[in-house]
């Protein structure tokens, strides 16, 4: 993985980047589709990406209390259960945890 800097704002330290990963380039500051549980309700694959998400973003917690974790191992990880083709992401459901 490799992230770099492109533009800087010495004032606000603002900055546009890049953040290589293996799945693919995402381009920030960038939206992040949430599908919390492995799933973007109501939108394709491509509608998602229409609407300029590059990277999406589910919920560990929420995936194992649900058991769907097998389901997407056996599927062959998370953006293959997704049918995505670019990065993904989890959080780690710390605040659910709690909720």
């Amino acid at each position: 993985m490799t992230f770099k800097i492109q533009v800087k704002d010495t004032k606000t330290r603002a900055r546009v980047a890049s953040l290589e990963t293996s799945q693919g380039v995402i381009e920030t500051p960038a939206f992040v589709t949430v599908g919390t549980l492995a799933s973007v309700r109501t939108l394709t694959p491509d509608e998602i990406r229409a609407a300029g998400s590059q990277i999406v973003l589910a919920n560990t917690y929420h995936l194992y209390l649900e058991g769907r974790h097998e389901v997407i191992q056996k599927a062959g990880g998370l953006a293959k259960f997704m049918n995505w083709n670019g990065p993904t992401m989890t959080d780690s459901g710390g605040y659910q945890v709690f909720s």
